[in-house]
This record gives C-alpha cells, structure tokens and sequence, in this order.
C-alpha cells in the first residue's frame, strides 16, 4: 500500500515541536556516534575481562560497522514503507535492549552478538534521522540550518565519546560503555513519541529478496575487505572477499538501473549536485577518523597521557564542529554555497596539513590548532548534508538519506584502512634495524624496549604523514567540489 507524505501543517506542528523533534533526532545521534568511539576505550578492560583472543577482539571491533553498512539500503527502503518514525523508535528501542544486554554478557561471543544487535539499531536510527529531518523542516534554509545542527552533532559526538568512556571507565567497569546508551534511549523513546511526525514516502521503492541480498551481501564484504586490507591481511581469502563485494555491489546497482521505482535511487548521482555533496561527505568523515583514530593514539602511547586525558585533548574539535556547521548556513547564503563548501574543505585541509609542518616534536598547542581547524572545517559537512537531501525528490529521501548514512560509514572505513595503514607503514619504516618484533607490530610493543625513542619519533612523523595525506586528498576533492557544483547552487540543492 502506497502512503503519503503528512501535509506542511501536520509534519511541522508549531516550532516548538520542530525543533524539539530536531532535538530529539540530533541526541539520537549523538549516541549512536559516541557509541563508535566509547568502545575503543573500553576495550583493553573487557580484553582482560573476558579473556579474548585476538580474532575475538576483532570482531567485537569490527562487526558493529559491518552490520550497521550492510543494512543501511534495505532498513531506509522498508522505512519509506513502514513508517520512519516507527523504524526510528524501534532502533531506540533495540539500541536500548542490546544495550542492556551487555550487562550479562560472559564472554567475547556475547559482546559480539551485543555489538551486532547495535549495529541492527544504528541502521535504523541513522537514514531515519535525516529522513525526518527533510519532513521536519520543508522549508529549504531551516533545513539547511538544521542540518548544520545536526553535523555539528556528529562532530561532537565523536570527540566527546573518548572523554565518556573515560571517564566511565575511571568509575565503573567496562559495563558502564554500553549501560549508559539505555537512559539516554528511553528518554529518545518517549521524547520521539511525542514530538516526531510519521513520515513515508508517496513512492516507496521496491524491497526484493535479490537486492537485499545483493545490497547487504556487497556491502558487508566490500568493508569487511577493505577493513583487513588496512590491517596489512594482503592475501588471497581478503583480496577475494573484496572482490565478491564489489561484483555484488555492481550486480545490485545494475538491478536498480533497471527497475522503475529501486530499493536505492542510484539514479541521484546523475546529479552533480547530489555527487559533489556525497563526495565531500565521504572525504570529511574519511579525514576526521583518521584523525581521532591516529590521533589519539598518538595522544595516549606517545605523549603517555590517560584515555581521560587524551579524550579532553581532542575536544577543540568538537568545539570547531559546534561553530562550523551552524553558522554555514547564513554564510552560504552571503557568499553562495559553493564557495562556502569550498572553503570548508580548504579549512579542513589546512588542519591536516598543520600536522605535518609542525616541528617535532609536536607541541600540543599545535596539535590543537590542528583539531579546531578539522572542526570548524566540517562546516563543509553540514552544506554537504543539505545539497543531498536538497537534491533527492521528497519520495527518495530515504535513499539520499541511505547513500548519505554509507558515505559516513565507508569514509570512516576508509580513514582507518587507509590513513591508518599509512601511518603503520611510516611507523615501520622510521625503527631502527633488528627491532623487536612486538615493536615491529605496533608501538605499543616497543614501549620499555631500546627501541621506544626511535619508535616514538617515528610514531609522530607518522601522524604528521597522516595529516599530509589527509590534506593532499581533501584538497583534491574540493577542487572536484568546486569543478563539479554550479556557481549558482543554492542550499536546497537547486539553483
């Protein structure tokens, strides 16, 4: 049965409740992005706690982000359906059971299964949030404004969960990195119950066994590839993994080429509009987990600083993130979104390269600067957000929203595989001959060794490689951005 979008009176229901929905949707977030950096705290606890092995460990790392990917095109399909707000309550409510959950979990096996059921709910949660947001707000600059609301969320997200999960940590056991979702869900529970519009797409696209299989199937593989291709596994079973993934990925884009109303409108990025907002999405989140992920790292092995600590030291990007996106808006409109987005990127990229031409060894001070210059460069994130929701029909919203969700999701794959393996490969090369091989594999071996001076100096020249890398890929982009986006563009991704 075909369903309707609400009517501008029914979906905005006052200001109050628009933008206590907004309030809602952007806590929403908040949590589930948290959610990705608590547990690289918490891990060395639950390790010891639980006793797991390596290939353990991985998939507890892993298998959140691989579910999460796999399911963003099929949930956001059957949420133009069912109902978006119904598939956003029901994410709370499963982020808050699996949650829970980790409260009798008893070994690594529990933890992995808890970590997928999340990875369940973030699916849900994710695509539905921008989705509401589009119905939320019709009028095309509050959505706009919204949206940089809701980017400036995820920025702070990912630089305060450190500090969360530190500071748990400090107090309670590795428990508490998972308890804590459960109020803030229950709360996001009934909040959305009273102030969130139900909203489904006029034209919802087909959601067929094949493609869902081919959908989940591409993407599940395709990052589970490039993930393990980023830990150095450059062997066959990775290489044909990847492989499989991609042909997947490229049977299931070719099926929607061919059907009148797809699961996903790949049919958007015939815009340049909707391709130029994607691309800066992809390499914004690609930049600012490599940065987090390398960051903190160094932050905690090489300055010796605690995860309390180290997560207080990547705050200046959260408070870049909290300035940036807001006020993008109201400038774009001054200056035109290209060149608002441009220069985003360029800020962004100037961040990165801070790393690189800072003098060693590296000076906090500059290190912050780095950070607040990330921050306040995702400015270019929130522009990017409103041009691809701008771009899509109202009835493909949640294929914009699915395509967006995946650029975050495969950018943040990417700046860990990719940048981080760059910086490994740096790191590797900066030791002395015949280090020790637990040095070899990563620096936290060579801590207490002859061998931690040199490989602390070649940790910090790798982190400055990071930024440089970081900085030479951004500026690419925003030169394609700039090529790609017409001068006239404005934020609600029309002219």
């Amino acid at each position: 049965m075909t369903a309707t979008l609400p009517t501008q009176a029914a979906v905005t229901g006052g200001d109050r409740r628009r933008w206590g929905g907004l309030a809602v949707l952007a806590a929403s977030l908040l949590v589930v992005v948290m959610d990705m950096t608590v547990l690289n705290v918490a891990l060395p606890d639950l390790t010891e706690d639980l006793h797991a092995g390596a290939l353990a460990q991985l998939w507890i790392v892993d298998v959140y982000s691989l579910v999460l990917a796999g399911l963003l095109v099929p949930v956001a399909a059957l949420a133009d359906r069912w109902g978006r707000r119904r598939m956003l309550l029901t994410g709370f409510a499963i982020f808050a059971v699996a949650s829970l959950a980790a409260l009798i979990a008893q070994s690594p096996g529990d933890v992995i299964a808890v970590r997928a059921l999340l990875g369940i709910g973030g699916a849900m949660i994710m695509p539905a949030t921008l989705s509401l947001i589009r119905a939320l707000f019709p009028d095309a600059r509050e959505r706009a404004f919204a949206l940089g609301l809701w980017a400036a969320t995820a920025a702070v997200g990912g630089a305060v969960g450190p500090i969360v999960g530190g500071a748990l940590l400090s107090a309670f056991s590795w428990h508490a990195a998972f308890l804590v979702n459960v109020p803030l869900m229950v709360v996001a529970l009934v909040a959305g119950v009273l102030l969130l519009p139900e909203s489904r797409s006029d034209r919802p696209g087909r959601v067929d066994a094949l493609g869902v299989l081919l959908s989940v199937g591409g993407m599940v593989a395709a990052v589970y590839g490039v993930k393990h291709l980023g830990k150095g596994d450059l062997d066959v079973p990775t290489l044909l993994v990847l492989g499989a993934g991609l042909a997947l990925l490229t049977g299931f884009v070719r099926r929607c080429l061919a059907q009148d109303e797809p699961m996903l409108a790949v049919r958007l990025f015939a815009n340049p509009v909707f391709r130029s907002g994607v691309a800066t999405a992809l390499v914004s989140s690609t930049a600012m987990i490599a940065l987090l992920f390398v960051g903190s790292q160094w932050l905690q092995l090489v300055q010796g600083w605690s995860p309390l600590l180290a997560g207080v030291a990547l705050l200046p990007m959260a408070v870049g993130g909290l300035i940036g996106p807001p006020l993008a808006p109201a400038v774009a409109a001054r200056l035109g979104a290209r060149n608002v987005i441009v220069a985003g990127l360029v800020v962004l990229a100037a961040g990165l390269l801070t790393l690189w031409l800072l003098p060693r060894p590296m000076p906090y001070a500059g290190i912050a600067l780095a950070l607040l210059l990330v921050g306040f460069g995702t400015a270019a994130l929130g522009l990017a957000s409103a041009l691809i929701m701008g771009a899509a029909p109202a009835h493909h919203a949640g294929s914009a929203a699915a395509v967006e969700e995946m650029s975050y999701e495969i950018g943040g794959v990417l700046g860990i595989a990719v940048l981080g393996s760059l910086a490994g490969v740096v790191y590797r090369h900066g030791l002395p001959a015949g280090a020790p091989d637990a040095a070899v594999e990563s620096i936290a071996g060579a801590l207490g060794t002859p061998v931690e001076p040199a490989a602390l100096a070649s940790y910090t020249d790798a982190f400055g490689m990071v930024g440089l890398a970081g900085a030479v890929v951004t500026l690419l982009v925003a030169v394609l951005v700039w090529r790609g986006l017409p001068a006239d563009v404005d934020v609600s991704g029309g002219h």
